[in-house]
């Protein structure tokens, strides 16, 4: 059994076992591995007064400075690479290929984007004639993170926050603790400032909301559910912090008549089910040509049907277990809701894996007869279950894809890129992928709508970490 009961405060190792505990469960097998210290009010007063102290010098630090310690995170990190993706796999079940080839390599990602994008990176230009534009670091900033991409989310904050010279305190989720330590490890080993980065394990009404709402946090910087992000902005409005969100989706996915489809419906499945479903951005509405609708479920059902669902330890395995047995019941019951709402069921079912059992296992499930006022269609799953919804013409078909209040990502297949363009600047969405071409970790990652504010990666990570300022001389 591993205990999390330490926290990184003002660059030491501080005991937090008196704590109330947490059990965490291997999701794979429904038994505990550990237990994780939950933090207060009072755990986090002293993590933020510590970055508060440390900020006015590290804020001060040259580029060059930030650089050289981003490269020896970045250095680290890629040393420990195969360490973080096994923890990955064991709390939150990632299939351990996946968690190797793209969780951890997903935090490696950042780091380098974030090094390439400060290398570049102006902190004062002149914008006219006596005038002086400057970036500086906003100050001390809250990063809350979730469980389904664990090391993607941390340092997708932590990096572009150390180079626009910010400290921080990090909450990770309490449901996988194990990587967010072994990051402050790596942070440790570079020799990141006394208080520049602090870590405090909770939950989110005891730390999340302590972070959220404290005096000396300037900014907060939110991954997870749109129902969480609007209850962070709520406790900083009396502040007046700066909050970014990246928040909920319910991304469509287009197929438009002059598609490849037999690469795109592969692809549709694939994606959706990707990580277990367990992504904000996965492209959870397949929307396709009305006449081609039976067709196409019917290869989807079978694509779904073929995936390994396995333990996650097995380099074969493609779907691993959904990471806690409160949100396996919670999938279970939307594919139950999808039945009764009269969806056609294709593959999958809400019925247990054969031979898995009691880990959290759930078919790869795809719905066909899906209508846009359908619950599945509506509201945020999570899981592996995609809705197959069919559309008259191409008006119709952006409108569904449009009609929702997310707007994180928006996927479109055509054989013709001029056409292809054309239909993805009408998505409301921060990321729009044509054939489903997946971008760098450097392009803008985000949404609109209740999808969130604010934008993540590269140059555009760091400049919202950033305040501007501007100089007039004589």
């Amino acid at each position: 059994m591993r205990t999390f009961d330490r926290y990184f405060i003002g660059g030491d190792w501080v005991d937090a076992s008196a704590r109330p505990r947490r059990t965490l469960f291997n999701p794979a097998t429904d038994k505990p591995y550990g237990e994780v210290a939950l933090g207060t009010a009072g755990d986090v007063d002293i993590a933020v007064r510590a970055a508060s102290k440390a900020f006015p010098a590290f804020s001060n630090t040259s580029v060059g400075e930030r650089l050289a310690l981003l490269q020896r995170v970045f250095d680290i990190y890629r040393r420990r690479q195969g360490e973080i993706a096994d923890a990955i796999t064991t709390e939150m079940g990632a299939p351990t290929t996946l968690a190797h080839q793209a969780q951890a390599t997903a935090g490696a990602d950042h780091l380098r984007g974030v090094i390439e994008a400060l290398a570049h990176f102006e902190i004062e230009r002149e914008l006219a004639q006596g005038v002086l534009l400057r970036r500086e670091g906003i100050g001390v900033c809250a990063l809350i993170t979730p469980w389904n991409w664990p090391l993607n989310q941390i340092a997708g904050k932590v990096a572009p926050a150390l180079a626009a010279g910010c400290t921080m305190v990090l909450k990770a989720s309490e449901l996988t603790p194990m990587s967010a330590v072994l990051f402050a490890e790596v942070l440790e080993e570079a020799g990141v400032p006394r208080g520049v980065f602090n870590l405090v394990h909770g939950d989110g009404p005891g730390v999340g909301t302590a972070l959220s709402s404290h005096p000396l946090v300037d900014m907060v910087s939110f991954t997870g559910s749109t129902a969480a992000g609007v209850q962070v902005a709520i406790n900083a409005a009396p502040t007046v912090k700066r909050v970014t969100q990246e928040l909920g989706g319910k991304s469509p996915n287009i197929l438009l008549r002059d598609a490849d489809f037999d690469t795109a419906v592969e692809q549709a499945v694939r994606a959706c089910m990707d990580n277990t479903g367990q992504s904000c951005n996965a492209p959870t509405r397949l929307i396709v040509p009305a006449e081609r609708h039976d067709e196409i479920a019917e290869r989807a059902g079978e694509i779904a049907s073929n995936l390994r669902v396995g333990d996650p330890r097995q380099a074969e395995t493609e779907i691993g277990p959904i990471v806690s047995r409160v949100h396996f019941e919670r999938v279970r019951n939307y594919i139950e809701i999808g039945r009764q709402e009269g969806a056609r069921l294709v593959a999958g079912g809400a019925e247990p894996v054969a031979g898995l059992a009691p880990g959290y296992f759930v078919k790869p499930t795809v719905f066909a007869d899906v209508t846009p006022d359908m619950t599945i269609a509506r509201e945020e799953i999570f899981g592996p279950v995609l809705s197959i919804l069919s559309y008259a013409d191409e008006e119709e078909a952006i409108a569904v894809a449009n009609g929702t209040p997310y707007g994180l990502a928006a996927y479109v297949s055509s054989e013709d890129p001029d056409h292809a363009l054309a239909v993805a600047r009408r998505l409301r969405a921060g990321q729009v992928h044509v054939n489903m071409t997946i971008p760098g970790a450097d392009v803008p990652f985000g949404g609109y709508k209740t999808s969130g504010n604010g934008r993540e990666g590269g140059i555009f990570g760091i400049e919202d970490f950033t305040e501007v300022k501007a100089i007039a001389l004589p």
